[in-house]
């Protein structure tokens, strides 16, 4: 089984899912793949800025993102989104070169977040992402495929969660979502209302 996980790395909540993931595969037969998203790119056009990022910062660290995925590889993108937050020591990415060097990558990749060279990339990305639910989610988003690629993909939007679930509980909350997301005619489920996230800041 492979799930194919689309993420903005500013947002903790997606870290935090992505951490529930990492764990998932621990316990189930599942290959993470990763892509980038992008809620400065959700949210273009919009008279209001939910994000609340007027200068664009949320620009730079998905661009490098893109970079670090187009130039080497998926697994050096786990190692730099699992760095941009434990590099740091709050409840905010770290230093992005600090977490370039940390994931054993050239820390002139920061360089990528300025400029406009793969814009390209993460808007490319990003419509591939949202074009399997549609644009009314954020992220992430997570497409589940069999191993063979063969049938439609089960897509959701999260689960979004304030803490990291490990062991069986993880796998069960994978099983929980697999089974909801993939009945025909299912659109959403809440929860309570969100806790702070609750960053785990090791690897």
């Amino acid at each position: 089984m492979v799930a194919d996980f689309w993420f903005d790395p500013s947002c903790p909540y997606t870290y935090l899912t992505s951490r529930w993931l990492l764990e998932v595969r621990q316990v189930r037969p599942v290959e993470v793949r990763w892509h980038v998203m992008s809620l400065s790119v959700l949210n273009e056009g919009r008279d209001d800025d939910p994000e609340g990022d007027p200068e664009g910062y949320l620009w730079v660290p998905v661009r490098i993102c893109a970079a670090v995925r187009r130039d080497h590889g998926q697994r050096a993108l786990e190692r730099f989104y699992t760095a941009l937050w434990t590099t740091g020591s709050g409840d905010w990415i770290g230093d992005l070169r600090a977490a370039l060097a940390a994931a054993g990558l050239p820390v002139e990749l920061a360089e990528a977040g300025l400029g406009g060279d793969y814009d390209d990339a993460v808007r490319a990305s990003h419509a591939e992402g949202v074009g399997l639910i549609g644009d009314h989610v954020g992220t992430p988003i997570i497409a589940v495929t069999d191993a063979a690629g063969g049938g439609d993909p089960v897509v959701f939007f999260g689960p979004v969660v304030s803490r990291v679930p490990t062991g069986e509980q993880a796998g069960r909350l994978w099983d929980g979502t697999l089974l909801v997301a993939g009945t025909p005619g299912f659109h959403e489920l809440k929860g309570g209302p969100r806790e702070e996230p609750n960053i785990p800041h090791t690897p």
